[in-house]
C-alpha cells in the first residue's frame, strides 16, 4: 500500500465508479499515493479511506457486495470519506433502484425535488456550515463546491452542512469516523482541494 502525506496509507475503493482517476489524481496533486483497491484487507489496514461513486446506487451496492466488501467498509474505524454517490452508500437505502446500502447512518437518500429546475442537479454551489468540522477548517460560506447528482442524503444528525437546490439536502456529514460530501472535491478547485487535505489530516477515531 502506497504512503501518502503525514505517512497516511490511503485507498480509494474502487466501487465502480467513473470518478475514481479523477479523485486519484487530486490526492496525487496534495502529494498523497492513494492505491484504488478491491481488496478487502488493504481496506481494513488503510489509514484513511475513500469511497466514491457516479452512478446508480443498486449497482455500486451490487458491486461491493460482490466483491465482498460491505463487511469490510462496515468494520472500519479509520476515516471514512464518502464522495457523492459513495456518501450515499453510508446511509441505510436508496430510493434509487430502492436498494438497501451500508446501513451505517440512519435515513434514506431520495430524488431531488426541485419543481422548474433541472435534475440533475449540475452546478456550483456554496453550502451553508451549520457546526464546525475539521473537514471544513480554513473554508467559509463563500466557498464555491461543484455538485452533479439526481438524489440527495436528508437532513438530520449527521448533517455537517447543507445546500440547495429546489430542496434543502445534505451537502456533507459527520458521524464518528464517517464523513461524507455530496459535491465532488476533486472538481471543486482550491475549496475541494481543501476538503481532502483536512480529510487526509484527520486522525483515527473509535465508534461510538
Amino acid at each position: 500500500m502506497s504512503a501518502g502525506m503525514h505517512g497516511a496509507r490511503v485507498v480509494i475503493v474502487d466501487s465502480g465508479g467513473a470518478n475514481l482517476a479523477s479523485v486519484q489524481y487530486a490526492l496525487a496533486r496534495l502529494g498523497c499515493d492513494a492505491r484504488v483497491t478491491t481488496e478487502a484487507l488493504e481496506i481494513a489496514a488503510a489509514s484513511h479511506v475513500i469511497l466514491p461513486g457516479v452512478g446508480a446506487a443498486v449497482h455500486a451496492m451490487a458491486r461491493l457486495q460482490a466483491l465482498g466488501l460491505t463487511g469490510a467498509i462496515r468494520d472500519l474505524k479509520a476515516p471514512v470519506l464518502g464522495i457523492c454517490l459513495g456518501m450515499q452508500l453510508l446511509f441505510e437505502s436508496s430510493a434509487e433502484g430502492d436498494v438497501s446500502c451500508l446501513g451505517l447512518l440512519p435515513g434514506r437518500a431520495e430524488r431531488l425535488v426541485a419543481p422548474g429546475l433541472s435534475v440533475p442537479h449540475m452546478g456550483w454551489n456554496t453550502c451553508e456550515m451549520l457546526r464546525p468540522s475539521p473537514l471544513f477548517e480554513g473554508l467559509s460560506a463563500r466557498d464555491h463546491f461543484y455538485f452533479v447528482h439526481s438524489f440527495a442524503a436528508p437532513m438530520g444528525d449527521a448533517t455537517l452542512a447543507s445546500a440547495v437546490h429546489g430542496q434543502v439536502f445534505s451537502a456533507a456529514i459527520q458521524v464518528r469516523n464517517l464523513h461524507g460530501v455530496q459535491f465532488h472535491p476533486e472538481r471543486s478547485g482550491e475549496a475541494g482541494a481543501r476538503v481532502l487535505a483536512n480529510f487526509l489530516s484527520l486522525g483515527p477515531e473509535s465508534r461510538s
